[in-house]
């Protein structure tokens, strides 16, 4: 009977561990949504680097990675819609290049369309010394740390990483 009772406890034990542990890997699984273009990949949202956080730069307010990419606009970071202005270094062709524009909420994992128009957007040239540029109006869903992931050429080019409050 002992031993019956200490089967019975450690299949128990079991059990438990293998639901919470199953439980913890669906959760922690980030989810795309349904209409995000096909060349965004989780891969992406695995490597970035939440210490990297975008910096002002230059004499014009642009917010982001030096020599990269930076936003004019992001220094008033906030949820109710705002126009931004895209800055990006390095894109030789930039009127046959679209940009594609991905928000990850750092504490929900959640991905979003930021762009009000869509999640990509064509861009223009020269613009306050960046080799392209493009205006939008961005919508931010939730305070919070936000990783803002910039495609071009639907490859990823870039990460910014914002604090939005509200």
């Amino acid at each position: 009977m002992r031993r019956i009772t200490m089967m019975l406890t450690l299949l128990s034990m079991l059990f438990f561990v293998v639901g919470c542990t199953s439980d913890k890997a669906v959760d922690s699984k980030t989810v795309l949504p349904d209409d995000i273009p096909n060349f965004v990949q989780e891969s992406d949202l695995e490597t970035i680097n939440w210490e990297r956080k975008a910096v002002e730069f230059g004499d014009r307010g642009i917010i982001g990675n030096e020599n990269k990419s930076g936003v004019i606009g992001a220094d008033m970071p906030s949820l109710s819609s705002q126009k931004w202005m895209w800055h990006l270094w390095g894109i030789e062709n930039p009127v046959a290049t679209k940009l594609t524009v991905v928000g990850l909420h750092k504490e929900t994992g959640t991905v979003h369309q930021i762009l009000t128009t869509g999640w990509t957007t064509n861009l223009s040239g020269e613009n306050n010394g960046a080799n392209a540029h493009a205006p939008s109006n961005v919508k931010i869903p939730k305070a919070g740390e936000w990783a803002i992931l910039l495609y071009t050429d639907e490859k990823l080019f870039d990460v910014l990483v914002y604090e939005i409050k509200e």
